[in-house]
């Protein structure tokens, strides 16, 4: 009997348009849990969730069955769509258009979890954009800083 046996893991991270800081800590935690959701729903488990008032990063294992943008696309839309409902504050919650994403292997699976959880204390030091830019690096991504904040 054949298989597709697959585990991909991915880091993934996308912020609020224009990095304004829209995510308050009083939705923070029902927020993570709807993002968890929607990846449960599309066969994508998150493994770890965690950010600040302008971004998430999720740790995800990607079904086999959908392609990286379409998930995103979900993610982002239907969060969106339901921090609106929230209250007036919410009102104008929209996320940026892109993302980061960023392949690992399970050897990195704890770090990763640990990276995430330590997402309020790195950004006392560092910004959204710092980070952004350092994690693309580590992952040897090539990006043109000139766009890559339009």
């Amino acid at each position: 009997m054949a298989q597709t046996l697959t585990r991909i893991l991915l880091h993934v991270v996308f912020s609020t348009k224009d990095r304004r800081n829209l995510i308050a800590s009083t939705i923070e935690p029902e927020l993570h849990a709807y993002l968890g959701g929607i990846c449960r729903n599309q066969k994508s488990p998150a493994i770890e969730i965690g950010g600040t008032e302008n971004h998430v990063h999720l740790l995800i294992s990607l079904s086999k069955n959908i392609a990286l943008s379409d998930l995103m696309m979900t993610l982002k839309k239907d969060s969106s769509k339901w921090i609106k409902t929230k209250g007036e504050m919410f009102g104008d919650f929209h996320w940026q258009d892109g993302y980061g994403a960023f392949s690992i292997g399970e050897s990195q699976v704890g770090a990763v979890m640990d990276y995430i959880r330590g997402q309020k204390e790195r950004h006392k030091t560092m910004t959204f954009e710092e980070e952004l830019v350092a994690l693309a690096k580590r992952y040897g991504v090539a990006f043109d800083a000139r766009y890559l904040w339009t």
